[in-house]
This record gives structure tokens, C-alpha cells and sequence, in this order.
């Protein structure tokens, strides 16, 4: 399904849960789809089912993902999840901006990071 990078000094499960959350948001795991099992995951990418289940009960806390007892987890897809998504990233871009600005990067050399990246995807 995907790899993790174990170098990456971002968590397993922050890893996990990233992911899947950018495979739901594009539509690769549509809505209503069952997701795979906390074993099976943790067996393919050889990790402890806790850190599979922790980042499953993150994704249902940030409205990704359904539980449902005995069925397991389904994925769910809503624009109040997006909404609360994009307020945490802006939350971070404008940490960054001001950590940015406090080391006299410029507002011209902002605009070209923004343009640089849309670039990159067009």
C-alpha cells in the first residue's frame, strides 16, 4: 500500500495517519471504503498494531475515519474535516512565515517559494 521511512524523524504513526489521510482527501480511498484491518496493516509494514490503531483513532478524532465495532474502520470524507485541516495548516504556514520573516526572508522571496510550487504541480 505504501512504505514508511524508519530515518524519518516524523512518528510511524504520524507517518500512517498522514498518509492515509492524503489518500482519502485525493479520493484513492473513496468514502465508505473499508480500510485494512489494524493486524493485517501492522503485519505488512512490519509494525506493532498499537501504532496502527494510534493513528486510526486520530484519523476517526479528525473525522477521516469511521469505527465501527465488529466491522472495523471505514473511511469518511467531510468538508468540516477539510475545514479544520486547512486551519491547522495555515496555523503552521504562519508560524513558519513569522520564523521565516525573523531570519529577513523577504516578501518577494515568499512569493517565489509559492510560485515555485505551483509549478511543480501544473
Amino acid at each position: 500500500m505504501f512504505s514508511l521511512d524508519y530515518r524519518d524523524s516524523k512518528p510511524i504513526y504520524e507517518q500512517i495517519k498522514d498518509r492515509f489521510r492524503t489518500l482519502i482527501i485525493s479520493g484513492v480511498i473513496e468514502e465508505g471504503e473499508r480500510m485494512p484491518s489494524v493486524r493485517s496493516l501492522a503485519s505488512s509494514l512490519s509494525v506493532n498494531p498499537n501504532t496502527i490503531q494510534r493513528a486510526y483513532r486520530e484519523l476517526e478524532q479528525e473525522g477521516y475515519l469511521l469505527s465501527i465495532p465488529g466491522k472495523g474502520s471505514i473511511a469518511t470524507h467531510s468538508k468540516e474535516a477539510d475545514q479544520h485541516r486547512k486551519e491547522e495548516l495555515f496555523r503552521e504556514i504562519r508560524k513558519n512565515i513569522r520564523e521565516l520573516r525573523n531570519l529577513s526572508v523577504t516578501e518577494d522571496e515568499l512569493l517565489q517559494l509559492l510560485k515555485e510550487d505551483e509549478t511543480v504541480h501544473d
